[in-house]
């Protein structure tokens, strides 16, 4: 079985529980996939469970973990990020910008293609293409 992709979990997940929200699938080393969810009534053991049993066949060669995004969570799509704005967020990129990859600071705007981040030292607009990986901050 190929890796399963954010999409493919969507798709899966769109069918039986659409309420559900994936907010973002890691590949972790010794065939682990973790899930963050999220839910308009919150995460709970119970729906954690319930997604797991969904996703049940993946459990022949993959271990499941499913869990809350937690206060930390994960920022993936623009909607995650208009969301949030006039939160503070870490954004890391694939690509330097003005020499640097990783930026804190309060998320001042997010369009379909980028988001703006106000960083310590400026405001920096970073497209959503170049984004490593991204999330809240506590604060």
């Amino acid at each position: 079985m190929t890796q399963p992709t954010q999409e493919y979990i969507e798709s899966r997940l769109a069918g039986t529980d659409p309420d559900v929200e994936v907010l973002l699938v890691e590949q972790i080393p010794g065939g682990k996939v973790r899930l963050f969810i999220d839910h308009a009534d919150g995460v709970d053991l119970a729906l954690c469970e319930r997604v797991t049993n969904h996703l049940r066949d993946l459990l022949v060669d993959y271990s499941l973990e499913v869990s809350s995004p937690g206060p930390e969570r994960p920022l993936t799509k623009p909607h995650h990020f208009r969301r949030f704005v006039g939160r503070k967020a870490r954004v890391r990129t694939r690509e330097e910008h003005d020499g640097r990859m990783t930026f804190t600071g309060e998320l001042v705007g997010a369009s379909d293609s980028e988001v703006t981040v106000a960083a310590d030292d400026g405001v920096v607009t970073i497209p959503y293409a170049d984004i490593n990986r991204s999330n809240l901050l506590e604060g």
